[in-house]
């Protein structure tokens, strides 16, 4: 595993090791003090140098900044290891793409941590809205109290690049990634700024329906939630609540190794991912920056 913040302590490592179907082998960290704090919490390896970890693993899993994922990803993918990456891939279109491409080129398993897609009950309830047909619109919101104006901010909020992109490039993803398995690709998007670090966007889908996602890190935390509603000829449909984020971690995780093993690419891949971020792009190129 290559990162040591509140996620890889939370999420990340504990997923890691009791995951029964691989053997975590250690740690690599910016801070080497905090790697080697992880790593005894795990009784695994600490390793001073990414490349040395490479060479002794099969997969590497991400839990690093995206423009510090992207090309250690990229030098990961040379060395032969699978991806399990984290969102978003990268903030630029060309790291991101550089990263799908590495994966391709050198014949490694992908897979973003999305957690809507991995999580139970939301993967089942995407899977089975999939199958329907005749959906009309759309309407997602994720709103987050990260950075909140009427008190102290989370555990996450020591994140600099979470502050300098905003609620677009850290939830945004998690939105995208329920919608265009529904609902089809992106074929059009545009983006507003509200208070805050509130962007909105409004997108036309491959399928010709169209939906909206509100996304902010900086929400009072009384206006703080998520949801997403589905409305179609068959119906209205709500995202279900989900909890169990280390444990979708380690389904992310069964997903890597079943592409490993079978050849066959997950939909969730680094491909995917770089779309995400083609798509996040447009939209940020839209926004004022006063």
């Amino acid at each position: 595993m290559l990162g040591t913040g509140p996620w890889a302590h939370h999420t990340h490592a504990p997923a890691l090791a009791a995951h029964a179907g691989s053997d975590f082998a250690g740690v690599w960290g910016r801070r080497p003090e905090a790697a080697a704090e992880l790593a005894r919490a795990h009784g695994v390896k600490v390793y001073e140098d990414p490349d040395a970890l490479f060479a002794d693993c099969d997969a590497v899993a991400f839990a690093l900044p995206p423009d510090v994922q992207a090309p250690l990803a990229v030098r990961a993918a040379a060395a032969g290891c699978h991806l399990l990456l984290d969102k978003p891939v990268a903030t630029t279109v060309e790291d991101a793409r550089a990263v799908a491409d590495a994966a391709r080129r050198h014949q490694v398993a992908s897979v973003v941590f999305l957690t809507l897609r991995f999580a139970e009950p939301t993967c089942g309830w995407v899977a089975e809205q999939v199958g329907r047909s005749g959906w009309f619109t759309a309407a997602a919101h994720w709103l987050g109290a990260v950075f909140p104006p009427d008190g102290a901010p989370s555990q996450y909020a020591d994140s600099p690049w979470r502050r300098a992109k905003g609620g677009l490039w850290d939830v945004g993803p998690h939105a995208l990634s329920v919608l265009i398995p529904i609902l089809g690709d992106v074929t059009a998007v545009s983006a507003t700024r509200g208070p805050s670090d509130v962007v909105q966007l409004a997108l036309r889908h491959a399928s010709g329906a169209a939906s909206t996602a509100v996304l902010s890190l900086g929400a009072p935390k009384a206006a703080a939630g998520v949801g997403l509603q589905l409305r179609g000829a068959e119906g209205v449909y709500e995202l279900p609540d989900w909890t169990d984020v280390p444990d979708a971690y380690g389904r992310a995780l069964d997903a890597l190794l079943t592409a490993a093993r079978t050849g066959v690419a997950d939909a969730r891949d680094a491909e995917f991912g770089a779309r995400l971020t083609q798509i996040l792009a447009e939209a940020e190129s839209q926004l004022p920056t006063d």
